[in-house]
């Protein structure tokens, strides 16, 4: 029973990244996307080097405060209000990925 218990916590701590990767792509898909791709309000768009240089160079959590307050254009959380911040990490990291 020890040895079921010792594989079933190891596949979920190693499974949990993957969730919140994919959670992060659901809401990107859903939230994020549409606006991002199409340069709406002048947000940066995926890809665009230039765009995003000066904001990766700020961090990770310089750019969660942007989501999480919202900017311009894009309303607090961009219009994930349910999202919580791992998983609003998790669409930033998909978003600067591509």
């Amino acid at each position: 029973m020890k040895k079921i218990i010792k594989l079933a916590m190891t596949v979920l701590i190693f499974a949990a990244p993957f969730g919140v990767q994919a959670d992060g792509q659901a809401i990107y898909d859903k939230h994020c996307k549409g606006c991002h791709v199409a340069g709406v309000g002048n947000a940066p768009k995926p890809g665009d080097a230039a765009s995003w240089e000066a904001r990766i160079a700020k961090g990770e959590d310089a750019m969660l405060a942007v989501v999480v307050a919202g900017k311009g254009a894009m309303p607090p959380k961009g219009t994930c209000a349910t999202c919580d911040e791992t998983t609003l990490r998790a669409a930033i990291n998909v978003l600067i990925s591509q």
